[in-house]
């Protein structure tokens, strides 16, 4: 597999879950492995779509009470088009998998994300 397939998929999933803003810094090397292996190995995979696949990452950060990157990966669920109701229906879901608490501060934040992209 050539490097540079791998880096170019990587950047296309980055640019379809969050956009365009905010180019990634190629030279920070934990960033580099994140666009290659992640996007370009990982998330590029046959099998499950990428709305599939940030919704499992969603769930697993809410179930993990990681925020920041919740955040981050919230609006990219957003940008694949999820509405704010599938979000919030997907807190209920887990409130019963992964514990009231965490559901709880899942839709915090995401209620935080929410109104963030209304302005």
């Amino acid at each position: 597999m050539d490097n540079d397939d791998r880096r170019q998929r990587g950047l296309e999933v980055r640019r379809k879950l969050f956009g365009d803003a905010d180019a990634p810094n190629l030279d920070d090397p934990l960033i580099e492995v994140t666009i290659d292996h992640l996007f370009g190995d990982i998330w590029s995979r046959p099998g499950l779509e990428l709305r599939d696949r940030s919704l499992i990452t969603c769930a697993v950060l809410v179930a993990l009470g990681k925020e920041a990157q919740l955040k981050v990966h919230l609006r990219g669920l957003l940008n694949q088009g999820l509405s704010h109701a599938a979000v919030e229906e997907m807190m209920i879901h887990l409130a019963h998998y992964a514990g009231w608490p965490c559901a709880v501060n899942g839709i915090r934040v995401a209620r935080e994300v929410f109104a963030e992209t209304a302005s």
